[in-house]
C-alpha cells in the first residue's frame, strides 16, 4: 500500500519589487519633512519667529499624529485596499507644503503641520504591516530597506533644498512648490502596481491570525492587544528615540546654521551625513536582529547612541562636530526598523495596522514633546544645552528595555 502523506506547503516566491515601490514611496513621505527642516530657519527669519515658535511648528506636526494614528492603524486594518491607503497618504503629505507656499501666516504653518502629521498616520500603519506579512522570514531585512528609504529622503532632502537654495537662488517658497512633484508621480505607481494587491500571502489565507477584520472586530480586539507587555515597552521606547530623533533633526540645522555660521548647502551636506549614515547602518541592523535577535542590537545602538550626542555637546563648534553627526546617524537610525520589526513579531498579523499605529501614536508624543523642550532649553541655556537632554532621553529609553519580558529577547523564530 503507498503511504498517503500531506504535501508539503509551496513557499510563495514574491517579487521584490513591491519593496523597492513601497520603500521609494517612504522614501518621499521623509522627503518633504526633511526639506522643511533645512527651511525652517528661513521662514524662521522671514516671518519673524524665534526658536521656541520654530519647534512649535513641528510639535504641531506630531500632536496631530499622536492622537490620528491609532485611529488610522484601525482604519488601515480594516480596508483591504491598501495601496489606495498609501497612495493617499503621500498626496495628504504633500499638497499642505503647497499651502504653506502660498501664505505668510505663522497660524497657516501650524495648520498645515497637523494636517501633514495626520496624513502621515496612514503610511506606516500600511506599509510596515504589508511588508512584514508579505515576506515573514526576512522581516527585519524588509523593515531596514523600508527604512532605508526613509533615510535617502531625509539625506537627499536637505542636500538638494540647500543646493537649490544657495547655488540657485531659489526661495524656500520656490522649493516646496516642486515638492509636490514627484510624491504624485509617486502616488500614481503605487495606485498602479499595489492597488489591487492583498498583503496576505496565498498560503496564509485560512489562519486565524491573518483574516482580514472589519472595523468592529479590530474595536473588540484592543483590550487584548494592549494587555500585551511587549508591546506597550516598544511603544514608550520609541517615543523616547522619536523624542531624541526629532530634537536633533529640528535643532542641529538651527545650530549649524544661527550657530556655526554654516551656509545652507554646508548644512544641507552635514544633515546628509547624518542619514547616509544612517542609511547604511539599516540593513546591517536588520540582518543582525533577524539573526541574533531584535533586543540585543537595539540597546548597543541606543548606548551609542548617547554617548555621541554627550560628545557633540562637548566638541561644539569644531571639526569633530561633523565627524560626529555622521556618527550619530550610524547608530540613531539603526534602531527604527528593529523595533517595527520586533512589534510585528509581539502582534497578531491581522492586527499589524492597529499595533503600528499605536507605536507611531505613542512615539508622536515623543517627537511632539522633543523640539518643544529642546527650544525651551536653547533659549535658556542655548542651542547646544539641547544635546544634553537628547543624550538623557536616548538613555532612558535603553533603560526601559530592561523591563520588557526575558522571553521577548530572543531569537525570531521562522515564520510558520
Amino acid at each position: 500500500m503507498t503511504a498517503i502523506t500531506d504535501a508539503p506547503e509551496v513557499k510563495v516566491e514574491r517579487s521584490f519589487l513591491e519593496v523597492w515601490i513601497i520603500t521609494i514611496g517612504h522614501s518621499l513621505t521623509h522627503w518633504y519633512p526633511a526639506t522643511f527642516y533645512i527651511l525652517m530657519p528661513l521662514i524662521g527669519n522671514e516671518l519673524g519667529l524665534n526658536a521656541a515658535q520654530i519647534g512649535l511648528i513641528v510639535s504641531a506636526q506630531y500632536f496631530a499624529g499622536a492622537i490620528s494614528n491609532l485611529p488610522g492603524g484601525i482604519l488601515v486594518d480594516s480596508v483591504s485596499r491598501k495601496g489606495l491607503l498609501m497612495a493617499t497618504s503621500l498626496f495628504w503629505i504633500g499638497v499642505p507644503y503647497v499651502l504653506m507656499g502660498f501664505s505668510s501666516s505663522y497660524y497657516v504653518l501650524l495648520g498645515c503641520a497637523m494636517l501633514i502629521g495626520i496624513g502621515n498616520n496612514l503610511w506606516h500603519p500600511t506599509a510596515i504591516p504589508w511588508l512584514g506579512r508579505r515576506f515573514p522570514e526576512r522581516k527585519g531585512l524588509v523593515m531596514a530597506y523600508h527604512g532605508m528609504g526613509g533615510n535617502v529622503g531625509d539625506a537627499l532632502a536637505p542636500l538638494a533644498a540647500g543646493a537649490l537654495i544657495t547655488y540657485f537662488a531659489w526661495t524656500w517658497r520656490d522649493v516646496v512648490f516642486a515638492n509636490i512633484v514627484p510624491g504624485v508621480i509617486m502616488a500614481v505607481a503605487i495606485l498602479w502596481y499595489l492597488g489591487s494587491m492583498s498583503a496576505a500571502p496565498k498560503t496564509e489565507a485560512a489562519s486565524k491570525d491573518s483574516k482580514q477584520l472589519s472595523g468592529g472586530e479590530v474595536m473588540k480586539s484592543l483590550p487584548a492587544l494592549f494587555k500585551n507587555k511587549v508591546l506597550l515597552f516598544l511603544c514608550i521606547t520609541s517615543a523616547f528615540r522619536a523624542m531624541t530623533q526629532n530634537g536633533i533633526m529640528v535643532f542641529l540645522p538651527l545650530y549649524l546654521l544661527n550657530e556655526a555660521q554654516y551656509t545652507a548647502a554646508a548644512a544641507g551636506f552635514a544633515m546628509f551625513l547624518l542619514q547616509a549614515c544612517g542609511f547604511v547602518a539599516a540593513p546591517i541592523a536588520g540582518y543582525m536582529s533577524d539573526r541574533v535577535g531584535r533586543g540585543s542590537v537595539i540597546m548597543s545602538s541606543m548606548v551609542m547612541t548617547g554617548f555621541v550626542l554627550a560628545a557633540m555637546a562637548l566638541v561644539g563648534n569644531s571639526p569633530l562636530f561633523v565627524f560626529f553627526v555622521a556618527v550619530l546617524g550610524f547608530f540613531l537610525f539603526a534602531i527604527r526598523p528593529v523595533l517595527q520589526a520586533w512589534l510585528l513579531d509581539a502582534t497578531p498579523k491581522n492586527l499589524g495596522g492597529t499595533a503600528i499605529g499605536a507605536m507611531f501614536g505613542i512615539q508622536s508624543i515623543g517627537s511632539f514633546i522633543g523640539p518643544a523642550i529642546c527650544g525651551a532649553i536653547a533659549l535658556k541655556w542655548g542651542i547646544l544645552s539641547a544635546f544634553w537632554f537628547l543624550a538623557a532621553s536616548i538613555i532612558i529609553a535603553n533603560m526601559l528595555v530592561f523591563f520588557m519580558p526575558r522571553s521577548a529577547f530572543g531569537k525570531p523564530q521562522p515564520a510558520e
